[in-house]
């Protein structure tokens, strides 16, 4: 009897999950769903712990999510300490189980355990699930995708090309291999107490926060993305995002699905249904538009990575070898919010005390950093994957890239004027006054 090993990644639910469908098409006799646990104090390069209280909390509330839903089908969730190079080929072995299969994650790191998965020995299959458009549905041929996003757009609209139907979840999934009693216990991960850096009641702001995931209705499990997903779509949200995205602070100026796509307890392809259900009943406007244009850029840095993987994380991206600058003490008055930039300081302190930063303001403190303090964008990149609770490595990297002007950007780079953006979206104060030390009306 056959025993194969489903490993989740960035793809914390079953609604939509290719990847567990093929291994349901596998026939398999049982099944061994696993989650594995990075070191929670494992330092960037840059100095600082690598997944920050906030990110942290997020994902344990995405994976309480997951064990419900895994339980409720008699499939567990086994959570394993350590990396999975380090811990599944034991637990392979423990259970007699010699395929394993995951997502697909077009980034180094995560090609990386995959590579060493295979040299141990396992068979491992990847399926790739995590963009709204499939790959082999896109109008050119494997390499040679465009690389710049205007193009990349208008090729897939010239298409016409929609995301396909999104998969149900199973309502069945087979059994735990009854090997898996003799599992070692060093594999089995171990929840740290709150004094080993999860966040305390004390952590949380008392200052209200664009996306307070501490509360039910914004809790990281997928039941919950779901219900938020049903709920912007029963509203009037998506015929007045265009005007409201780049709102600074609230619950809706903007879509709010990063979080949860991040973790994958929501997929692009569920959105992409919800959008397309509501144009059908609701009709279509410039707003309900640009939610499709956002997810496309969400697919667009999805597939820079698999065209350019590695490349995309060098000091000078996609250009040729040139120098870079990193000025650590000012680097450190960035993090902290003390750049003496009322606006930057703001947005780096919800940052800091939420986990969360409105879209306009994530480009306005990183160009910031980049132009006007002379810093590496890696390690303002590094930063915000320790901070923020919705990381993406896709977006993140590309977006970072786009910034500093090393990646596709045919005008290489955009630099923000920090006084013109808070004349624009500040010109009251009112967001200043919430998380700076003090503001000025302009």
């Amino acid at each position: 009897m056959s025993t194969v090993l489903f490993l989740f990644r960035q793809d914390l639910r079953l609604h939509d999950q290719l990847a567990l469908h093929t291994v349901l098409g596998l026939g398999c006799d049982y099944l061994l769903p696993v989650f594995c646990h990075r070191d929670p104090l494992e330092i960037s390069p840059w100095g600082f712990v690598r997944t920050g209280k906030h990110r942290q909390a997020w994902l344990d509330s995405a994976l309480a999510g997951l064990r419900e839903q895994l339980a409720q089908r008699n499939c567990p969730l086994l959570e394993c300490n350590g990396p999975p190079a380090a811990v599944l080929p034991e637990l392979a072995r423990a259970v007699g189980a010699s395929v394993l299969v995951c997502e697909e994650i077009a980034a180094p790191e995560e090609q990386a355990e995959v590579d060493a998965l295979r040299q141990s020995g396992l068979h491992v299959h990847t399926v790739w699930q995590s963009s709204m458009l499939a790959p082999d549905s896109l109008p050119w041929e494997s390499g040679c995708m465009p690389d710049v996003f205007t193009q990349f757009r208008q090729l897939i609209e010239k298409q016409g090309l929609f995301a396909a139907a999104a998969l149900s979840a199973p309502l069945t999934l087979p059994s735990w291999p009854e090997q898996a009693a003799g599992i070692p216990e060093h594999l089995l991960y171990q929840a740290p107490s709150l004094s080993s850096g999860q966040v305390q009641r004390s952590d949380l702001s008392e200052k209200p926060s664009s996306f307070p995931y501490w509360q039910p209705e914004f809790n990281g499990a997928e039941t919950v993305a779901l219900r938020h997903l049903a709920n912007y779509f029963s509203s009037d949200l998506p015929h007045t995002y265009k005007r409201t995205r780049n709102g600074l602070h609230g619950i809706s100026y903007s879509s709010k699905w990063s979080p949860w796509l991040s973790t994958g307890a929501l997929s692009a392809r569920q959105i992409c249904v919800a959008l397309n259900d509501f144009t059908s009943r609701q009709g279509a406007n410039e707003s309900t538009y640009w939610l499709w244009f956002e997810l496309l850029w969400r697919d667009y840095f999805r597939f820079l990575h698999k065209k350019y993987g590695r490349r995309l994380y060098h000091a000078s991206g996609l250009l040729p070898h040139t120098d870079i600058s990193h000025q650590p003490a000012a680097f450190s008055l960035w993090c902290q919010g003390n750049t003496g930039e009322a606006l930057v300081d703001a947005g780096m302190h919800e940052l800091m005390a939420t986990g969360y930063l409105s879209n306009r303001l994530r480009q306005v403190v990183a160009s910031f950093l980049i132009y006007e303090l002379g810093g590496d964008w890696r390690a303002g990149a590094a930063w915000f994957e320790a901070q923020l609770i919705d990381y993406d490595v896709y977006s993140n990297q590309g977006n970072w890239l786009y910034i500093a002007g090393r990646g596709t950007d045919p005008r290489g780079g955009r630099r923000f004027d920090v006084h013109k953006q808070t004349r624009q979206h500040d010109a009251d104060g009112s967001y200043r006054r919430l998380w700076g030390q003090t503001a000025t009306p302009v």
